[in-house]
């Protein structure tokens, strides 16, 4: 597990730190999912935040550095390819959440989660579903988390060359698919997602 933390100094009225969190990559075949919590300063306040999935990876990438610079606090957390096998990817998915909002600098007097299930947390938390498009700190998480994980596949495409994950960020498109065909999983796939665990079915039938 690795985790990322971030902190500006600002001031807060007692009770009013609000933290949003959100993952990114619950649903790719390859690499861990990541999870981010961030607590806004309302002092700076973000132009254009939104859910990842509607912003173009230039637009998230100049968000993701003003939220790191102008945000009271915020941390990334993950659960690797062993944890999401081994749990599942939900419990896996509530685990970096977990770690992320462990990771903050600064103690939330309250957590907004995006989604309907939530981690275990020492401080309150509720879930607010599509959370991601109208909570501005859940919306700042889901940039974060997306970015972080986005530039990790960077990097594992460099190890495991041939697959594309550089392009499809792991996740099952038909290049993807064909490439686990021809190449076989690799350290950093998923084992329990069916089409993985389809393929090692195969080929240990055929040894």
């Amino acid at each position: 597990m690795t985790e990322t933390t971030g902190a500006l100094l600002c001031e807060q009225e007692v009770g009013a730190l609000l933290a949003g969190v959100d993952e990114a990559g619950r649903g790719p075949l390859a690499g861990p999912v990541v999870a981010a919590a961030v607590i806004l300063n309302a002092a700076y306040p973000i132009a254009g935040l939104a859910d990842s999935k509607t912003l173009s990876a230039v637009r998230r990438e100049e968000l993701a550095v003003q939220i790191r610079v102008h945000a009271c606090a915020w941390a990334l957390g993950s659960a690797s390819v062993e944890e999401i096998d081994r749990l599942n990817i939900l419990q896996a998915t509530l685990l970096a959440m977990q770690r992320a909002v462990q990771g903050l600098a600064l103690v939330p007097t309250l957590v907004l989660v995006d989604g309907n299930c939530a981690p275990r947390l020492s401080c309150p938390v509720r879930t607010v579903v599509r959370g991601d498009a109208s909570v501005q700190a859940i919306s700042a998480a889901s940039i974060l988390a997306k970015v972080a994980r986005d530039a990790l596949l960077l990097e594992l495409d460099s190890q495991y060359p041939g697959y594309g994950l550089a392009g499809h960020k792991g996740y099952p498109t038909a290049a993807h698919l064909r490439a686990l065909e021809g190449l076989g999983p690799s350290p950093i796939h998923r084992c329990s997602f069916g089409p993985v665990k389809r393929l090692l079915k195969i080929k240990k039938n055929s040894i």
